[in-house]
C-alpha cells in the first residue's frame, strides 16, 4: 500500500511539475513574440553608454568642423546660411518615452507619443544645443523639420526652448500636415536660403530617395551616397526606431502580427 501511495504521488507531482513548466513556456513564447519588449536594450544603450554620448560629440564636432568651411566658403553666395535638422533623437532625446513603451510590451501610438510630447520633458542629446548655438552666433540660420503633427507647435518649440536651443518661434519650425513631406519643407526653406547641412537620425531627414524603401534599396542608396555622409548628412544614432524597421524590415506594412513581425526580424538576421 505504502509504495502504491508513493508511485501515486510522484505521478501527481510529475503531472503538475509539467504543468508548470508548460505555463513557463507558454511564458516565454508570448514574451518572445512580443516584439514590442525587444527595444528594451536599444533603449539601455541609449540611456547609459558612453559610446552613445560619445557617438553624439563625434557628429556634432564633424558639424561644427564642416560649418566653419561653409561658412568661409560661402562668400560668393547670394542667400543666406542655413542648416535644417531633425528634432527627435537628433535635438530631443525621447528614450523615456521608448522605455515605457518597452517596459510594458506596447508598441507606439499616436496617443501616447502626443501625451509625452505635452510633457515638455524631452532633454536634449549630447552636443546638439552647443552646436545649434554656434551656428545661430555665426549668423547661420536653423531651421526645424519633423514629422512631429503640427497641432505639437507650441509644446515643441517650449521643449525646444527649455533645451536652451535657438530659433524656438513658429517661422523656424515645419511639423507634418498632410500632404507635406519633409521635402515639400525643405523646399520652402531653400527658396530663400543657402542650406549647407541637414541633420537627422532617419535617412529621410536628408532626401526624399529614402522615403518608403525596403532595407536593400535603402542600403543601396546610402552606398551610392556615401561621400554626402559626415559632410552635407550628419547623422545621429538611433537604435530604438526608425524607418529602417519601419519602411525596411516590416516593408511598410503596419497590421502584421506580433508573431508575424518576430518571425520577419528573426528571418532578417544574418547567422553562421
Amino acid at each position: 500500500m505504502r509504495h502504491k501511495y508513493f508511485v501515486s504521488l510522484s505521478i501527481i507531482t510529475l503531472a503538475l511539475f509539467s504543468c508548470k513548466n508548460l505555463s513557463s513556456t507558454n511564458q516565454i513564447s508570448e514574451t518572445t513574440n512580443n516584439v514590442d519588449t525587444y527595444g528594451i536594450l536599444g533603449v539601455v544603450w541609449q540611456q547609459n553608454s558612453a559610446e552613445y554620448r560619445a557617438l553624439c560629440y563625434q557628429a556634432f564636432n564633424t558639424a561644427k568642423s564642416k560649418l566653419e568651411a561653409a561658412i568661409i566658403n560661402n562668400s560668393t553666395s547670394s542667400k543666406p546660411l542655413a542648416i535644417i535638422t531633425d528634432i527627435d533623437e537628433t535635438i530631443l532625446d525621447n528614450s523615456p518615452y521608448q522605455a515605457t513603451r518597452a517596459i510594458n510590451g506596447k508598441p507606439y501610438t499616436s496617443k501616447s507619443w502626443i501625451e509625452w510630447v505635452d510633457q515638455v520633458a524631452a532633454e536634449a542629446v549630447p552636443g546638439a544645443i552647443d552646436f545649434l548655438n554656434y551656428a545661430d552666433k555665426n549668423n547661420v540660420t536653423v531651421f526645424y523639420i519633423s514629422d512631429r503633427k503640427d497641432r505639437s507647435t507650441a509644446v515643441t518649440l517650449r521643449n525646444l526652448k527649455k533645451a536652451q536651443a535657438p530659433n524656438t518661434t513658429e517661422e523656424f519650425i515645419f511639423l507634418k500636415k498632410k500632404g507635406m513631406n519633409k521635402e515639400v519643407r525643405r523646399q520652402k526653406v531653400l527658396v530663400n536660403y543657402n542650406v549647407v547641412m541637414y541633420l537627422g537620425d532617419n535617412l529621410s531627414d536628408f532626401s526624399e530617395v529614402f522615403d518608403n524603401q525596403k532595407t536593400e534599396k535603402r542600403n543601396n542608396l546610402s552606398d551610392s551616397l556615401k561621400r554626402e555622409f559626415g559632410s552635407k548628412f550628419i547623422v545621429l544614432p538611433n537604435p530604438m526606431y526608425g524607418a529602417w524597421q519601419t519602411d525596411g524590415i516590416y516593408e511598410g506594412n503596419y497590421n502584421w502580427s506580433p508573431a508575424q513581425k518576430d518571425s520577419i526580424l528573426r528571418s532578417s538576421l544574418k547567422k553562421y
